[in-house]
């Protein structure tokens, strides 16, 4: 008897999808990180995506894996970064270092929207809205002009909706055996 898997890509996609639009919407500028955020990127964007990317793994998929292993894991290295310093366990980082760490997320990235490059459209709007996205908060942190990490953080609501949306057409369109939300 051959054993069915379910498709983990939806919980993935919505720790990220939720996570980056509440994360972006402080980053638009309508309200400081709180432990809202924190929770969020802990939990989520972070652990949630972390067992997506294993589920991923066992149905052997090398793209989710990596997709979403590496993303819950960018999500608890951000939240150390603001957490740490609080604490007492580092010192912060400086704007120009963390436009290096969100400049090599971007190029992480970039090389992740190639790899969907034959999947659907709406996976590769999201991965192209994110490697946009690290670019704007990384040229952001280098020359400090808070205009770019405002219209990042509106672009970031974007880009966390699209995967909200996909997280939902997988759900649904799987429940109703037909598509109900078209991914293209």
């Amino acid at each position: 008897m051959e054993s069915k898997l379910a498709n983990p890509a939806p919980l993935g996609l919505m720790g990220f999808g939720m996570t980056t639009i509440l994360l972006n919407i402080h980053n638009a500028g309508f309200f400081p990180i709180s432990s809202m955020v924190l929770a969020m990127g802990i939990f989520y964007g972070g652990i949630a995506q972390i067992i997506a990317g294993i589920m991923e793994f066992k149905k052997g998929n090398t793209f989710g894996t990596t997709a979403f292993t590496s993303y819950g894991l960018f999500w608890l290295t951000l939240v150390a970064l603001i957490v740490m310093p609080k604490l007492g366990w580092a010192g912060g980082t400086p704007h120009a270092f963390m436009g290096w760490y969100l400049l090599l997320w971007g190029v992480f990235t970039l090389f992740m929207f190639v790899g969907t490059l034959k999947s659907n459209k709406a996976l590769q709007f999201i991965f192209f809205t994110l490697t946009l996205l690290f670019f704007l908060l990384a040229a952001k942190d280098f020359t400090g002009n808070s205009a770019i990490g405002t219209f990042a953080g509106w672009e970031g609501i974007v880009c966390g909706a699209s995967a909200f949306y996909l997280a939902m057409a997988e759900v649904i369109n799987e429940v109703h055996g037909r598509t109900i939300l078209p991914v293209g």
